[in-house]
């Protein structure tokens, strides 16, 4: 089972980013894909999911209008396109596959910077 993030890098604040993570090794199209992050001595946390049928929530307000997540069944592929980034937006970003039967797995991280 492989979850492998890219798309990460520096971007100037106003930028946006599209991150991609792409799943082997599992019924991917069964699984809810979660985009989480997490910024240096803060808890990881959950900015967005998307089911097996395609339905989304986002989650932490600080990223509702900014950040979208879709997903490719096709190319077994889930995105994270982020969009006027901040400072704060800094983190590691991580992929996340769980299914109903509460097997879950994490891709390695990729890091996200926002900076002039």
């Amino acid at each position: 089972v492989q979850l492998v993030e890219s798309g990460g890098g520096l971007v100037q604040p106003g930028g946006s980013l599209r991150l991609s993570c792409a799943a082997s090794g599992f019924t991917f199209s069964s699984y809810t894909m979660s985009w989480y992050r997490q910024a240096p001595g803060k808890e990881r946390e959950r900015l967005a999911s998307i089911t097996s049928a395609g339905g989304t929530t986002n989650f932490p307000d600080s990223v509702k209008g900014r950040f979208t997540i879709s997903r490719d069944n096709a190319k077994n592929t889930v995105y994270l396109q982020m969009n006027s980034l901040k400072p704060e937006d800094t983190a590691v970003y991580y992929c996340h596959a769980f299914s109903l039967f509460r097997v879950e797995y994490w891709g390695q991280g990729t890091q996200v910077t926002v900076s002039s």
